[in-house]
């Protein structure tokens, strides 16, 4: 398939249990252990996202993906408003030693009790490590699960995202304030109050939550790249400061079972957020990719798409991501120049037909997280908005010189 432009356009969630998950040659064959999927015939059917499927996702909340003996990948779902259903964050359960690692908890009820089986599966343990990845409602809602574990538990969460753990409305009250009158939103009057309620239950701090920048700052080498942030089990686990998706964002790379877990770095070829540093989103992709050209990395994992991509796709996946954010920075260049005012309701509908027509909608595409892509869009350009009225025009700040003083001599 191609885009307008002549490249390549690639279907970039698409992936089979056979296909994706075998690719590279990685030891040990991960499996999709439910047997519900497995007697419906759908072992080697491809894992799509649901608006690729005809009849929704192929893969259901809480489906595992067992990589080896001691990992195993738990499938979240997408956000879908219109029906009241959350998006839920894929999480990893991993066993190094002794210790029991998981990295995120999503949310909901199905999803807590998916992790307590994965937990189940990865042979025994006697402590406990629960990593959060940033602060986002779809990967904390089941976070005093560490709680519950009956052993000595560490659980870490970025000190950048605190606040909006503790008050995510607010959170998302500044993310809508930002699209007013460019998509749809939860129905009124407290839009944000809404998208909230629907991430139940949430408890995102137990007992023992920790910031990650309460332990001294390390510098982590890995192969060529160097990184700051932090390791746990005699270094078997490394959280490794990313800070693009948002404030707080971390990346966490499991060393002996190979696994880069991207979690939202890789959502999509631009930031939606409002604290997204696109910057920082391209640097941590371009990073992850030389780690696998150096073997550093065998299995990339993410919080969104239901995929296991290994070896040398994975660099070909990231760099592609990377093209998607340069072509549609062309695209917006281009768009922005035809006049010296852009109304941001214009620019996001030709905006969306671009992303469209590249086929680069990002891991869970919806009218919203666009809207919010467009105003990171328009910034990252250097526009500003006339004002904060509702569609306010855009443009680039005059920069006049300042007037010629004459010293006196």
């Amino acid at each position: 398939m191609r885009g307008s432009a002549g490249k390549p356009r690639r279907r970039w969630d698409i992936c089979s249990r056979e296909g994706c998950a075998l690719a590279g040659g990685f030891p040990g064959t991960p499996r999709l252990v439910r047997r519900t999927l497995v007697s419906r015939g759908w072992w080697s059917t491809p894992l799509r996202r649901p608006d690729e499927t005809a009849g929704g996702s192929m893969t259901a909340l809480g489906d595992l993906i067992e990589i080896d003996d001691r990992t195993v990948l738990a499938l979240g779902q997408g956000l879908d408003v219109e029906h009241d259903q959350p998006d839920v964050a894929n999480a990893l359960v991993h066993r190094a030693g002794d210790t029991l690692v998981l990295v995120d908890t999503g949310v909901t009820a199905a999803f807590r009790a998916a992790l307590r089986e994965a937990a189940d599966r990865v042979g025994h343990w006697s402590r406990a490590l629960l990593l959060t990845t940033h602060g986002h409602l779809d990967h904390v809602g089941n976070n005093d699960l560490a709680d519950e574990l009956g052993v000595p538990v560490e659980h870490y969460v970025p000190a950048l995202d605190l606040d909006q753990m503790r008050d995510p409305a607010s959170y998302w009250v500044r993310s809508f304030d930002r699209i007013a009158g460019l998509a749809p939103l939860p129905a009124p009057p407290a839009p944000a109050g809404k998208l909230v309620s629907l991430f139940e239950p949430m408890r995102p701090f137990g007992a023992t939550t920790r910031t990650y920048e309460e332990r001294p700052l390390q510098r982590i080498r890995i192969g060529s790249q160097r990184f700051t942030g932090w390791t746990f089990a005699d270094g078997a686990v490394r959280v490794l400061r990313s800070q693009g998706h948002c404030a707080g964002h971390v990346i966490v790379h499991l060393r002996d079972c190979g696994v880069l877990h991207l979690s939202d770095e890789g959502n999509g070829p631009c930031g939606a957020m409002a604290d997204a540093d696109q910057l920082k989103i391209q640097t941590v992709l371009g990073a992850v990719a030389l780690l696998f050209e150096e073997g550093e990395a065998a299995l990339l994992t993410d919080g969104h798409t239901f995929a296991l991509r290994r070896g040398a796709e994975v660099p070909s996946y990231l760099d592609g991501l990377l093209e998607q954010a340069t072509a549609l920075q062309e695209a917006a260049l281009r768009l922005t120049s035809e006049s010296k005012q852009v109304r941001p309701s214009t620019f996001m509908t030709r905006y969306a037909e671009t992303i469209a027509e590249l086929g680069v909608g990002g891991a869970n595409p919806n009218a919203m997280f666009t809207a919010m892509t467009v105003v990171n869009q328009l910034r990252e350009l250097g526009l500003r908005p006339a004002s904060d009225s509702v569609d306010a025009p855009w443009s680039r700040p005059e920069l006049p010189n300042p007037a010629p003083t004459t010293e006196p001599r």
